[in-house]
């Protein structure tokens, strides 16, 4: 019987190697918030579509949800779908489906853009280059994952790394875009003379590695893919699909210099990491990563819209970084500042930046009752990655709300806070060191740290400071009045440092001396809250 034509012989399929294919277009590999709180996972034509009628993208991290907004934002530029000016940008926001041709264009690639993790020569977001060296030098699929990787020492023989475990392809797909956005610095595993070249081995830190990243977030994933999509002055830049593709990237013999940003899904798609993943022979998971250095990139102020400055130890200023020691919102002032400020030159306001562009929302949208929401609300998402070298510590974050209009209020209630907040913190210390001068008359110089320690609160009063923080912010913008919050936080602030003094003060023996020791700490505390030099709210008056 005659064959009919394109039906391929079975004999041939038989005979064709399988080959693991996966595209994140089509298969569901982010997790996300449906309106009605259930958590489902979407492919990514199906997020940008159904953007509104979803709340938000999950991730395990806060460090994994930026990422994954980061790549959305670089599928909106690459498609053209951005806001026409700044004078649009307000009336935008509001538009449902704005994103719609974001999904179309990504639907619609031609079959030449290849899409897919594990092709041989084109490997989405990965460094086809590293092919020959994957089964040797490669480590198992812990390396992916900034959170587990440690400082590649945490056994001797690295076995943490080498291990099989596989990991599924959706968790190795958004690992793999959180090393390209927040990889730390340090030396990767990989060795330099046996593949690509000696800096293969120096990873520099990630394009927000080093800082706070802030995100707009609205009531859905709709709205805040639009707060945070700019106008574009010039070209938007490819779309970093692949390495080997498209722009012409640095090579390992040297250290380059960085590349100039070729504009916003350049920027938002960058390749931070040269990595490739090897899957399992079912395509189902990963099974061997082999990561090295990837992309350098000059960026100037222009590349950092969310940016905000807090100044450094020789006063020079440096975008807000994340530290172990100090949580965002003890400088969460900077960002309501940014937008006061913006809102003041709101005649030449070219929303250039986040805040710039905040500040085109009109003040009238603000509810004028106290204990209303306002008309429009919007979170001020910040989140930083701490790090040391190739060890990551901790991700850091915090939310806080922001109503246009509002801004010299937030602004007023949050650096207050934070003023009442650091002045406890410092009483606490000084009411330690008071107890050590009686407890220890005699000390040895180098037991003082250690003694003074036992009897500092300050770690409990700044992990039980933030609610009452978080308190005083969400009343501001519901319009309670800024003045008579501050007064209830300073109190709530002071008694509670206070009582975690008396619990460090409680080992004191129950003798003349510890009762002394008790006494002046007490004491010492007391004085340092009504001192002149005190916040006024801490001593029961209004600023």
């Amino acid at each position: 019987m005659r064959r009919r034509r394109n039906v391929p012989d079975p004999s041939a399929l038989r005979a064709r190697p399988f080959r693991p294919r996966w595209d994140p277009r089509e298969v569901p590999c982010i997790p996300a918030l449906t309106l009605d709180d259930r958590l489902v996972d979407v492919s990514l034509v199906d997020l940008l579509h159904d953007a509104d009628g979803l709340r938000t993208v999950e991730g395990g991290t806060p460090g994994e949800k930026v990422a994954v907004i980061e790549f959305l934002l670089a599928i909106c530029y690459a498609s053209g779908t951005y806001p026409e000016s700044a004078a649009q940008w307000p009336e935008w926001v509001d538009q449902k489906d704005a994103l719609r041709p974001a999904a179309e264009w990504l639907a619609q690639r031609p079959e030449s853009e290849v899409w897919d993790l594990f092709h041989p020569v084109e490997p989405l977001g990965q460094n086809a280059l590293l092919a020959p060296y994957l089964d040797e030098h490669g480590a198992g699929p812990a390396q992916l994952v900034i959170e587990r990787v440690g400082d590649y020492n945490q056994f001797f023989d690295h076995h943490h790394l080498e291990h099989p475990s596989p990991l599924p392809v959706a968790a190795a797909f958004r690992a793999m875009l959180t090393q390209h956005v927040y990889g730390p610095a340090g030396r990767a595993r990989i060795s330099g003379k046996a593949t690509l070249g000696a800096t293969i081995t120096n990873l520099a830190a990630a394009r927000l590695g080093t800082r706070v990243r802030v995100v707009a977030l609205g009531d859905t994933l709709g709205e805040t893919l639009r707060l945070n999509l700019a106008p574009v002055n010039g070209p938007c830049g490819e779309l970093n699909r692949t390495w080997t593709v498209g722009t012409k990237r640095r090579e390992f013999t040297s250290k380059p210099k960085g590349r100039a940003v070729a504009g916003p899904a350049d920027l938002h798609s960058y390749l931070g990491r040269s990595i490739l993943l090897r899957p399992t022979p079912d395509g189902e998971s990963v099974d061997r990563v082999l990561l090295g250095a990837g992309e350098l990139l000059s960026l100037t102020d222009e590349h950092m819209q969310d940016a905000v400055y807090a100044t450094r130890a020789d006063g020079s200023p440096k975008p807000l970084w994340a530290s172990a020691t100090r949580a965002v919102w003890r400088q969460a002032h900077a960002l309501y500042a940014a937008v006061a400020e913006a809102r003041s030159q709101a005649g030449s306001n070219d929303g250039g930046t986040l805040y710039r562009r905040l500040a085109l929302f009109p003040a009238e949208d603000v509810a004028p009752e106290p204990g209303q929401q306002p008309a429009r609300r919007i979170d001020l998402w910040a989140v930083g990655l701490v790090a040391k070298q190739t060890t990551a510590i901790a991700w850091v974050d915090g939310t806080f709300p922001f109503a246009p209009g509002l801004e010299a209020r937030l602004y007023l209630a949050s650096y207050r806070g934070s003023e009442i907040a650091e002045h406890v913190a410092g009483a606490l210390y000084k009411a330690a060191f008071a107890a050590w001068r009686v407890a220890y008359p005699n000390p040895k110089p180098a037991d003082k740290n250690g003694q003074i320690a036992r009897f500092d609160a300050r770690a409990q009063h700044w992990a039980a400071t933030q609610e009452p923080f978080d308190v005083l912010m969400e009343e501001t913008t519901l319009g309670e009045d800024v003045r008579a919050l501050l007064l209830e936080y300073a109190e709530t602030t002071a008694l509670t440092a206070r009582k975690f003094l008396a619990e460090c003060l409680d080992p004191l023996p129950r003798s003349a001396q510890g009762a002394r020791a008790r006494a002046a700490a007490l004491r010492r505390f007391d004085d340092e809250l009504a001192s002149p030099k005190a916040p006024a709210e801490l001593r029961g008056e209004s600023a």
